[in-house]
């Protein structure tokens, strides 16, 4: 009897594969403990560097809990990668910003992140990537209850 594929598992695992491989180039490239994760919360707050950014709004771009961004911005601030600063038009707020030390490892990961990208687009014809694209979001709008209007985070 023929094994069932599962769309889920598969992503699953995709994501998994992609998380290892960026996790090993920024241990490569930049060292410091710094994650692939990591990574890209320094790209998000980079390509935001000239706004006020709040957690929520990382919660928000990269589709996760508070929970999960609490954990991953404390350990990003006990790395020194960022700062979080009070606002003068409301002191419950604080903005993050990254520290001289993110700023200089910025253009390493984007050097990884472009790589990666390469690589995952090698094998790929325009109309591939058009149709994988396509059926990403139809699957990303059928499963997230939290919120559809989340914006893909660019490094």
């Amino acid at each position: 009897m023929p094994q069932k594929d599962y769309i889920a598992f598969e992503l699953h695992k995709t994501s998994r594969c992609i998380k290892r491989y960026l996790d090993r180039q920024t241990q490569k490239s930049c060292a410091d403990g710094l994650t692939g994760t990591h990574g890209w919360a320094i790209a998000y707050f980079y390509d935001h560097r000239d706004e006020d950014v709040f957690q929520r709004d990382f919660e928000k771009a990269c589709n996760i809990r508070r929970s999960t961004a609490t954990s991953i911005l404390q350990l990003m601030e006990k790395n020194g990668l960022i700062v979080r600063e009070s606002v003068p038009y409301d002191a419950r707020l604080k903005k993050i910003t990254l520290t001289e030390k993110a700023l200089l490892l910025h253009r390493q990961i984007d050097t990884a992140f472009d790589e990666l990208e390469d690589k995952l687009r090698a094998s790929l014809n325009e109309r591939e990537l058009s149709c994988f694209f396509s059926v990403l979001q139809k699957i990303q709008k059928e499963v997230d209850v939290d919120d559809q209007t989340a914006q893909p985070v660019r490094p």
